[in-house]
């Protein structure tokens, strides 16, 4: 019996210290809450309305440049990483048979420019003077044969000579007026400027050529990849040596603005209305536990889109429509990397 109520006792006592254990534990804080960190401390502070995920990228949207024309790559001058301006020469692509097509063009439309040149300055001293020569030539046979013929009339009408000899000096003196009649026609034609229509022709004609030429010179700018705008390269996806083809295009070099950075946040279609241009955003990211990069709400988008940014979470549902905005970030953010997946949380 002593036995039966030393167990009992001992049983009743841990009863009693279980119970103690139980209590204690229920009351004292949670392990989550004894952890928390001071970001989530600070965003708890902010009042944080909406968290969403993003992307970081440069002060502009990433360009992806590529060629107007098909060829192979000949030269290319810019790596990785390197600063360029806009308009700098980025690569080439071979087109050296557009040079020669472009010799020939110019040599038409030189060979155009000088005929409307000499078409606009009429003719030269040489053939005026060559043209009234023959004028006067004319003129003084048409003279002379005047004069046979008055001769022959009054020799005819004194039955000195026969109907025949006075028939020739007839046709003598026809056919010089009509050779003065051709002579003096030919020097007007020579004096005279050139018609409206004429050089209406020679107008088109040049206009013609110097087209051509510009179409040969907008055919080689098209051999030429150069920098849409100011920025860093981000990556260089041809070597020289290979083939490029507009039929199935691909870029050529990937270009961004990395003077500063910003964050293309992706809001959930049910929090759209949470969030307003000019509002405060703070971006933080694993890579970087414990800091928070502060920006300002610049612009959000018109048009609903499709989730593009992953988080990995299961419970996300990637049927949801979502709305873009573009946080721009502090300056302290510029060393972040593009493409870097971040959380976005909208404060007050």
């Amino acid at each position: 019996m002593k036995k039966s109520a030393i167990r009992i006792s001992i049983g009743l006592v841990g009863l009693c210290l279980i119970g103690l254990l139980v209590r204690v534990l229920t009351s004292s804080p949670s392990v989550s809450a004894m952890h928390v960190t001071p970001a989530e401390k600070r965003a708890d502070a902010d009042s944080v309305v909406v968290a969403c995920p993003g992307r970081v990228e440069g002060r502009t949207e990433t360009i992806e440049v590529g060629a107007a024309t098909d060829g192979v790559v000949q030269s290319v001058h810019v790596r990785e990483g390197e600063t360029v301006e806009q308009g700098t020469v980025l690569a080439e692509i071979g087109c050296s048979d557009l040079g020669s097509a472009l010799s020939v063009a110019q040599a038409e439309a030189e060979s155009v420019k000088q005929a409307r040149e000499h078409l606009l300055r009429g003719s030269r001293p040489e053939e005026r003077e060559a043209a009234a020569q023959k004028t006067e030539a004319a003129r003084a046979v048409v003279e002379h044969t005047s004069a046979e013929l008055d001769r022959a009339t009054q020799l005819t009408d004194a039955a000195a000579i026969s109907k025949a000899a006075y028939d020739q000096a007839k046709r003598d003196h026809d056919v010089a007026e009509a050779q003065l009649k051709e002579a003096s026609r030919n020097e007007e034609l020579v004096d005279a400027g050139p018609t409206t229509e004429d050089v209406a022709k020679a107008d088109a004609d040049l206009r013609a050529a110097e087209d051509r030429i510009k179409l040969a010179q907008e055919k080689i700018g098209k051999c030429t990849v150069v920098a849409p705008v100011r920025g860093t390269i981000l990556r260089v996806d041809l070597r020289e040596g290979e083939s490029f083809s507009t039929v199935a295009p691909h870029p050529l070099f990937a270009i961004a603005d990395l003077s500063g950075r910003r964050v293309r946040a992706e809001v959930d279609e049910r929090d759209i209305g949470k969030i307003r241009v000019g509002q405060k955003a703070i971006s933080t990211s694993e890579a970087y536990p414990g800091r928070r990069f502060s920006g300002t709400l610049e612009r959000i988008a018109s048009i609903m889109g499709r989730k593009t940014v992953q988080t990995g979470n299961p419970a996300d549902k990637s049927d949801r429509d979502i709305l873009e905005a573009l946080i721009d970030l502090q300056p302290d953010a510029a060393a972040l990397p593009m493409g870097l997946r971040v959380t976005v949380q909208f404060v007050k």
